[in-house]
């Protein structure tokens, strides 16, 4: 062969590869523990997706499969993207208790504020700082919080006393630690099991926050609501939008860019923004439902404060047996709250 012919055939090899590259199309599987109607799955997950879809210009396709229809439990939706049993997930931390300590600081009484998508912000930003080597096994895509958990009872709870004995349902082990200082009786489970539990009595109530209760019909099932005088939230939990590494990894560089474009603190706070409008629907559903909202006024707020308060105590120390200045990573977490919410 000539050295024009075989120019001209390497030239032609590299253009087919190029084009290869360029045709690639992929198939990603999000798997999360929700139905489809719930706020973040409808409001967020869905839309994204299809941004994905259409900024890829069709070659990324995002198949979406809610309430664990691929199989497993919410506490290994994490491992499930991990080990690329799926490409992408939607899921708690706090399902799996102890695994992520440093991002537990987030959800300790009392130091989130009442805007999802501030503290959100501020939790992406704080991860980046001091915790993303508690994410090292994935490709983290969002990182974002809930608006302001309450309780949702049976009977009222209109001040400290009333909860004691009471079967509440906790989210997290931080969660759990607090219904115990606050004299509750802690039920450990995934949310969507809330639903089932309520109806049969295993529970007395559920903390969650107002977006959540219309996809579980906890309106329905309880008639009490209580909330916090104050510009403080009683709790939140940490969420991650997380992708298997080699799914990320063997994209091409310019759908690589797609994810990103559409990952990070943007794509935490626009999450973290249907969850607080999701709250007023939720709340406005129990208001047309006639069920009781009681707002605890400042004073009790104070009594609340000061018994949850030994929960930060708590975690200090365990963070300390862990080798973790978890004293530092508390104000850097109030510190960075403060900073998104001017």
């Amino acid at each position: 062969m000539t050295a024009w012919k075989f120019k001209i055939a390497t030239l032609a090899l590299a253009a087919s590869a190029s084009l290869s590259t360029f045709a690639q199309e992929v198939t990603l599987r999000l798997h999360q523990f929700l139905p489809p109607q719930g706020t973040v799955p409808a409001k967020a997950l869905t839309p994204w997706a299809k941004k994905i879809e259409e900024e890829s210009k069709g070659r990324i396709k995002i198949q979406l499969f809610p309430s664990m229809q691929l199989g497993g439990t919410p506490p290994q939706l994490y491992d499930q993207a991990r080990d690329g049993v799926v490409d992408i997930v939607w899921t708690l931390p706090g399902y799996t208790p102890g695994r992520f300590p440093k991002s537990e600081v987030f959800e300790l009484p009392f130091i989130a504020g009442l805007s999802a998508e501030k503290t959100s912000r501020a939790l992406w930003e704080y991860v980046q700082k001091n915790a993303l080597d508690e994410y090292k096994d994935v490709h983290v895509l969002a990182l974002h919080t809930h608006g302001p958990g309450l309780f949702h009872t049976k009977q009222p709870v209109v001040g400290l006393e009333s909860l004691r004995g009471m079967k509440i349902r906790g989210g997290t082990r931080v969660v759990n630690n607090m219904l115990v200082k606050l004299g509750a009786t802690p039920v450990g489970m995934p949310v969507p099991a809330v639903t089932e539990a309520l109806s049969k009595g295993v529970l007395d109530g559920t903390t969650i926050p107002w977006e959540v209760a219309p996809a579980l019909k906890v309106q329905e099932l309880v008639k009490n609501h209580t909330t916090f005088a104050g510009d403080r939230a009683l709790y939140v939990t940490t969420f991650v939008v997380a992708m298997n590494k080699a799914s990320y990894n063997k994209l091409p560089a310019d759908l690589k860019k797609v994810i990103d474009d559409n990952s990070g603190v943007e794509f935490s706070a626009m999450i973290a923004r249907t969850q607080d409008v999701g709250d007023n629907v939720g709340r406005d559903l129990a208001i047309k439902n006639g069920n009781k909202i009681t707002e605890l006024e400042a004073a009790e707020v104070q009594r609340w404060k000061r018994t949850a308060g030994v929960v930060e105590s708590d975690w200090v120390n365990d963070m300390k047996a862990k080798n973790i200045d978890g004293a530092k990573l508390v104000s850097e977490a109030r510190a960075l709250i403060a900073k998104y919410e001017k």
